[in-house]
């Protein structure tokens, strides 16, 4: 019973090392102010522009009012009396323009005192999303107070405030109900990612590589790396998206392919990526199960298919402006930029574009990285801002009244949040045998449901051979990866089952012209105990070193 080490086995070449070791991702926290650095830059990419939304009456319509404009020389407003901002007149030879000379701190305060009050009643996503909006240009006016201004020890540490209410607003609006509600097809995991996935094709387009499966799909395969790895060989960026489903069998993954996704709405290649689990007639399809009693079946059968909303525009109607690039402060000795890492920011796959509303932002965006890098992260015991936020007047010059609740920094205890913008689930936890053993219980393969009544063909053999030829009639190559297990899991019921498998899924493969690759059997090296953080599920590590022999795979023909 042990694996065998094909002559085939996929050397790791020292590219692949450098590569590996450059794209490894840190902790959740990181990509946390990852998904912070992005809700910065695209507030600025519009222009500085946002989408005003229409709240509850309970909101108050006063926090609605008082729009900035701008122009070139600086920020004024046209429909506010604030004392704090003196008309200055700037002089040319063809007109006289107004001018306005702004005291970041007080716009700051403004900013955070509208976002305190709208947290209050916050109770959807586009409500919850608001209230970050606000939390941004709250952030982006207190980081303008100059280093020369005695103000500007007290802003920093409001920036840290601000950017924690912020965390804590994004969290929300991850997991809070949408105004717009889609029918579910009773799966919590695929009615998320289904929703990502059409967001995906509206932002990106409809991927070149698309990876199918269950959880061990969810989260062992890494589209990002696998793009990384591929274009160290030469190839193109792929656009590449996980699709992955818990609980996914041989029959979701040929419903998901011919009945939910429409025709354009297929990749050019599909990854199916699992194992002998999916492919076990004798189990209960509870997922299958769930999907065909589902609202969402029933409207399919019918002819409706599940859409986003459509807007009429990808552009804004009400516009916010962040400070002038040449108010924003330059680090203190406390904040070494010539230490901090650059990261390269990413919508879906593609590298967002700077221009002049987004220079000034870069700087600010390291400091955040440096300083919530290491933050903990506990779990606040009580609702965001539960008591009142007093109003601040225009004119108040108490440091007191400045203060709005502080928020911890929340961990992502749903795994529907932590799935990042390509449908990828990264896991960071390393599985230890002798550590996990001793807090939950062992199940040997003989009592393990997944492999109950264990017989291959069936239903799913029958999934199976729908999937084939629904690809082959799409000139979509099909590759099936028959992921790694560890050494633990695999005890005799369930060795037996992948002895029975893989001539099962060769055969196939032969008959049908689709490709086989069984990493568990034939690449050993998969399955070290650091690249899983449970007994049958890859983490990061494990997804990437995965991602990394697929792309040096000479049998797949990736998309050019």
């Amino acid at each position: 019973m042990t694996r065998i080490n094909s002559s085939n086995a996929t050397p790791k070449y020292k590219w692949q090392e450098n590569i590996e070791h450059k794209i490894n991702p840190s902790r959740w926290n990181s990509n946390l102010i990852q998904r912070f650095t992005v809700t910065i830059t695209l507030l600025t990419l519009t222009f500085g522009c946002i989408p005003a939304r229409q709240f509850k009456n309970r909101i108050s319509s006063t926090l609605e009012k008082n729009p900035i404009s701008i122009n070139n020389c600086d920020l004024i407003s046209h429909q506010e009396n604030n004392s704090q901002i003196s008309t200055l007149a700037s002089h040319n030879s063809s007109s006289t323009r107004k001018c306005a000379s702004i005291d970041p701190f007080s716009q700051a305060v403004r900013f955070a005192t509208k976002a305190s009050n709208l947290a209050q009643y916050a109770r959807t996503k586009q409500q919850w999303d608001r209230v970050a909006q606000e939390w941004v240009q709250a952030v982006a006016w207190m980081q303008a107070v100059p280093p020369e201004n005695p103000r500007r020890v007290f802003a920093e540490k409001k920036v840290a405030e601000y950017m924690r209410n912020l965390a804590y607003s994004q969290q929300q609006a991850a997991s809070a109900p949408s105004e717009f509600n889609p029918v579910s097809f009773n799966s919590d995991i695929l009615d998320i990612q289904l929703k990502l996935y059409l967001s995906y094709i509206a932002t990106v387009g409809v991927p070149d590589v698309l990876i199918v499966g269950s959880s061990r799909a969810l989260y062992g395969v890494a589209p990002q790396q696998l793009q990384q790895y591929l274009m160290a060989k030469g190839y193109p960026r792929l656009n590449i998206f996980n699709f992955g489903i818990n609980g996914a069998t041989g029959q979701v993954v040929d419903f998901q392919l011919r009945q939910l996704l429409s025709s354009n709405q297929l990749p050019r290649l599909i990854i199916w990526a699992d194992g002998v689990r999916a492919f076990n007639s004798g189990r209960v399809d509870r997922t299958y199960n769930s999907i065909v009693a589902s609202e969402g079946k029933r409207l399919l059968l019918s002819g409706i298919r599940p859409q986003l909303p459509q807007a009429q525009s990808n552009f804004a109607s009400t516009c916010y402006q962040f400070p002038q690039a040449h108010n924003v402060f330059s680090p203190s000795p406390n904040f070494p930029l010539a230490t901090l890492q650059e990261k390269t920011i990413m919508v879906g796959d593609n590298p967002l574009k700077s221009n002049n509303y987004t220079k000034h932002f870069y700087t600010s965006i390291r400091i955040f990285q440096k300083r919530f890098s290491n933050l903990d992260s506990p779990v606040p015991q009580s609702g965001f801002l539960d008591r009142p936020i007093k109003q601040i007047s225009s004119n108040s010059t108490s440091y007191t009244q400045y203060s709005t609740q502080v928020v911890q920094t929340v961990a992502i205890a749903n795994a529907a949040n932590a799935i990042d913008a390509n449908g990828f689930l990264a896991i960071d936890g390393q599985f230890n045998p002798s550590y996990y053993y001793q807090r939950q219980p062992y199940v040997a393969g003989l009592y393990d449901g997944d492999y109950a009544s264990f017989y291959l063909g069936g239903i799913q053999g029958t999934a199976l051979n729908s999937v084939v030829n629904f690809t082959k009639s799409r000139n979509i190559p099909l590759v099936f990866v028959n992921l790694p297990l560890s050494d633990s899991y695999l005890d005799f019921v369930r060795w037996s089952a992948e002895e029975e498998f893989d001539p099962w899924m060769q055969r196939r493969a032969k008959e049908n012209d689709f490709i086989f690759l069984n990493f568990n059997l034939y690449q050993p090296q998969l399955a070290k105990n650091e690249y899983f953080f449970d007994p049958s599920h890859l983490n990061r590590y494990g997804a990437g070193a995965v991602a990394r022999y697929l792309a040096a795979n000479a049998e797949i023909a990736w998309p050019r």
